[in-house]
């Protein structure tokens, strides 16, 4: 759920802060105000085919986002001109309530936009985590449907267009390497094993078949049309492989070779030009708050703390002898709590988690009166991708609802996947987690699109995605003990997180002192504690907003509880942080306490 560059000047309104009312009357579609919004929301739309393309909106099918800082910049002023349009055209005082938080949150998030301008180029546009060399390949494979035959001309101009893509992101990232900003040297090895996997196999190799070939094989094949014209579609998506995906990953693999030979061990974002400025940057963004790194790091240590202490107590049900150390010693090693290391156990997994979210699915008209109409599914992540790609993640549904809501689980080492926390992972990823967040955001009606597809906040997102693991129990999971404790594991990785990010980019800690630190406080092996933390390194900032928005959402529950006694519903509660889609965190309270009466 990260913020992109690309996203970041793309969407003034998605980075926006403040308002402070319920939406339960929003702008009229057809009223001027609610014009604007739309207007400004198909600019946005128009001007990037890969977010249109992720919305099932098919304008621009053929076509990459340009990269340049040419358009960034005219991006960039784009906004500057509709919010002085809005703030000299529409008066605040004679709008609804509705109308008025999405007039703040737009003004806001222009002036956000701008805040974070300085930093457009601070990020790693090519790592081992989440880069573009995964990415862009990604995104064909799981976002460009191919429903008749315009479809798969379009792919395949985009697989001819991806040779001039690769071009734009390389400058950007050699721009960013003649100021020093290049990820740590241990990052590029992830990086680059990455994308040479785009470009193994056939048709560029004599193995099995590309990521890439396979997908537009398979897409091209399904369709019901001529064999000629299949024919017809294959040899030229073949070509496109050969003469601009393969030039433009071994230019890459080149270009990012020599970056490597020149990268730097630092690992923290202090090592950046203005650093310490650009990580306190990263703290607002992503938590909507303004804790110091200082304040987050202690946060975090009286939540891990805390955490060992209710880790004990499964200790004592399950009747365990030894301390905590020799309790994660025995989760990691016994086999009980993994499937098997073969496609059959990988399978399994999928099912086991399809089958867990299944339950919550149908216990959710209990303790909730919003329920998304999209459906969710359960995948492992494609192998192309799953050697790099993080444990477990959501990807939205199409608005057009020509493909569902995925929970992507990672099974490539089930050893990271064990089974007692199988249930927290399917909370937090589908539902009650970021399925019932994401898809009834999406479906909200009267709500301007701007907020509906392209606000995102991570302490509210992430922030309900943890909140709803502990969700979970109350709604009748973790009867085993056993995953009890998973979900204290996985809550307690996101309190290390507040520690080992902030040590990381505030305090200097290197890569094995904060690996030290995992090792030392959570059930993890090596390989697991290094890529956590590697993932934490080259996206400064984004892990400590899960615990930051989980903590306050659950603040906020407390307080409703208290002002209105018996009153209180947890229905109530949930459709009231749901009701607007994501905001900042001090618009979340403000919206909370009215409905509360707080």
């Amino acid at each position: 759920m990260n913020i992109t560059r690309r996203y970041a000047l793309l969407t003034a309104s998605a980075l926006a802060v403040a308002g402070c009312s319920t939406a339960t009357e929003m702008a009229d579609p057809g009223s001027e105000l609610g014009a604007f919004f739309e207007e400004q929301f198909e600019a946005v739309v128009a001007s990037s085919p890969e977010l249109a393309t992720q919305l099932g909106d098919r304008r621009g099918y053929d076509r990459w986002d340009d990269e340049t800082e040419a358009f960034a910049q005219a991006q960039l002023q784009r906004a500057r001109t509709a919010r002085e349009f809005m703030l000299s055209h529409f008066d605040p005082a004679r709008l609804t309530p509705g109308d008025r938080l999405s007039y703040r949150l737009f003004d806001m998030g222009v002036a956000r936009q701008e805040e974070n301008w300085r930093w457009r180029n601070h990020g790693y546009i090519f790592n081992h985590h989440s880069g573009a060399q995964s990415n862009l390949p990604a995104f064909l494979i799981n976002a460009h449907q191919v429903t008749n035959v315009a479809d798969a001309e379009a792919y395949v101009a985009r697989l001819n267009g991806l040779r001039a893509k690769m071009d734009q992101l390389i400058a950007n990232s050699e721009a960013a390497a003649a100021q020093g900003i290049m990820p740590p040297r241990f990052s590029y090895e992830g990086t680059l094993s990455s994308s040479r996997n785009v470009i193994t196999g056939a048709p560029f190799t004599e193995e099995a078949d590309s990521p890439l070939w396979d997908d537009f094989q398979s897409k091209v094949n399904a369709l019901q049309i001529a064999q000629s014209d299949k024919d017809r579609l294959l040899a030229g998506g073949r070509a496109a492989l050969l003469n601009a995906v393969k030039p433009a990953y071994e230019r890459l693999i080149s270009v990012l070779t020599a970056q490597q030979a020149r990268a730097g061990v630092e690992d923290g974002a202090w090592k950046l030009p203005n650093g310490d400025e650009y990580y306190a940057a990263r703290l607002r963004l992503f938590t909507t708050t303004n804790m110091s790194a200082d304040e987050i790091h202690n946060t975090g240590l009286a939540a891990v703390a805390r955490i060992h202490e209710e880790m004990r107590a499964i200790m004592r049900q399950v009747y365990f002898t030894g301390d905590l150390a020799a309790f994660f010693q025995f989760m990691e090693t016994d086999p009980r709590f993994y499937v098997a290391d073969s496609p059959e156990g990988r399978a399994d997994y999928v099912r086991q988690a399809t089958a867990a979210i299944d339950a919550m699915r149908a216990r959710l008209p209990q303790y909730f009166g919003r329920l998304p109409r999209a459906p969710l599914e359960v995948r492992p992540v494609e192998p192309f991708r799953e050697r790099a790609a993080g444990l477990a993640f959501y990807e939205r549904p199409a608005a057009d609802g020509s493909r569902p809501a995925i929970y992507y689980v990672n099974t490539f080492d089930v050893h990271a996947i064990p089974t007692y926390q199988l249930e927290a992972l399917a909370y937090h990823e589908g539902i009650p987690g970021h399925h019932m967040q994401i898809a009834i955001a999406q479906e909200l009606e009267g709500v301007p699109r701007f907020r509906r597809f392209l606000t995102f906040y991570t302490a509210y997102t992430e922030g309900w995605g943890l909140y709803a693991e502990r969700l979970g129990k109350e709604m009748g999971g973790y009867q085993d003990p056993y995953s009890e404790f998973g979900r204290l594991v996985l809550e307690l990785r996101r309190a290390i997180r507040l520690v080992v990010d902030t040590g990381l980019h505030s305090k200097r800690w290197t890569r094995q002192q904060a690996i030290d630190y995992v090792l030392a406080n959570q059930p993890a092996g090596e390989r697991e504690a290094g890529r956590d933390i590697g993932r934490y390194i080259v996206n400064p900032g984004q892990a400590t907003a899960y615990m930051v928005g989980q903590m306050e959402i659950l603040r906020l529950r407390e307080e409703a509880r208290a002002a209105m006694g018996a009153r209180f519903s947890l229905s109530g509660f949930h459709d009231a942080v749901l009701a607007n889609g994501a905001v900042p965190l001090e618009v979340l309270g403000e919206l909370v306490r009215e409905w509360s009466g707080a």
